[in-house]
């Protein structure tokens, strides 16, 4: 192997460059990954495209290998910060074999005034699924869905632009403003054969430009219920509008684990024609998770999701 040294000056000089400038962008890239974790505006903006940064440190760890290899061990600290802020949307092991006492959920957020929840209820319903949640409803697709769903599904309970359905008895339902004025959410017991479960659905407030308090102070109100809830088993699920490392999400993360995905997968549920971000989750207590992935469901924007829980 030729030493640097005994390279000719033009190639050593080309090496310098590239080795200076994969060190000044490691260097953006720590400092960029760290302000992931800083709430509000920053840190909503950077959770939503942290996961294809994750592309751009393979990109430059090869390009250190072929170009200017000294600068691996400087672009490490950068990769091994992003592996720690993704944690909570790697993908998870399946739990393994079933035992017939677990209970299904699907959610999915429908799009309001797009004609197509019928569609999305039939086709969560044939999945089996024992629980159906739906999200920005409006009242002619409630109506729909309640019309799709009635035979297979009998016990229902919504409010807002959010509504449940169960093949098992519902119990002690209640609206939710969450710190709002108006109801976008709301608390369930799903009386399931071996134990009630406390079901949350949530449609968070949307995030624009300068517009994300709404949906903060929606994610802190859920949280503040969850914390609160007595229920030894509950599970939180719907349209979070939140990226999976958001960390508006952290005060919710404290009372409930995420679910994370155990197909191999990022979970995406948005755009549906090419998902870039996970903004529906699932949060549990008290619960082990058997499996957790997305399907496409009538002509939603949006995946649906499906959790199996025991």
């Amino acid at each position: 192997m030729i030493d640097v040294e005994q390279r000719p000056p033009h190639i050593r000089r080309t090496t310098t460059t590239h080795a200076r400038r994969l060190a000044v962008a490691s260097i953006a890239l720590l400092i960029l990954v760290a302000c992931s974790w800083i709430p509000g505006v920053v840190g909503t903006a950077i959770a939503a495209v942290l996961p294809w940064l994750g592309l751009v440190l393979l990109a430059m760890l090869l390009t250190a290998v072929f170009l200017a290899r000294r600068v691996i061990v400087v672009i490490l600290a950068p990769a091994l910060l992003w592996i720690l802020a993704m944690a909570p949307a790697l993908p998870a092991l399946p739990a393994g074999s079933t035992t017939g006492s677990e209970l299904t959920i699907v959610s999915q957020n429908v799009r309001a005034h797009s004609g197509g929840a019928a569609a999305s209820a039939s086709e969560l319903a044939q999945t089996g699924a024992d629980v159906i949640a739906l999200t920005e409803l409006d009242g002619d697709s409630l109506a729909a869905a309640r019309d799709a769903l009635a035979a297979e599904y009998p016990h229902m309970f919504g409010v807002g632009t959010v509504a449940v359905w169960s093949r098992y008895p519902l119990s002690n339902a209640e609206p939710l403003t969450l710190g709002l004025g108006w109801k976008r959410a709301l608390r369930v017991e799903v009386q399931a054969p071996t134990a009630p479960v406390a079901l949350y659905v949530l449609h968070a407030a949307s995030v624009r430009p300068g517009q994300q308090q709404d949906r903060d102070t929606m994610l802190n109100g859920i949280a503040e219920q969850v914390a609160a809830d007595p229920s030894s088993a509950l599970v939180a699920v719907g349209d979070f509008n939140a990226a999976s490392t958001d960390p508006g999400l952290a005060a919710l993360r404290a009372e409930a684990d995420g679910v994370r995905p155990t197909d191999g997968t990022l979970g995406f549920t948005w755009p549906a024609a090419f998902p870039l971000a996970r903004i529906d989750h699932v949060f549990v207590r008290g619960l082990e998770v058997v499996s957790s992935g997305t399907q496409r469901a009538g002509n939603s924007d949006h995946l649906a999701t499906t959790t199996t829980v025991r």
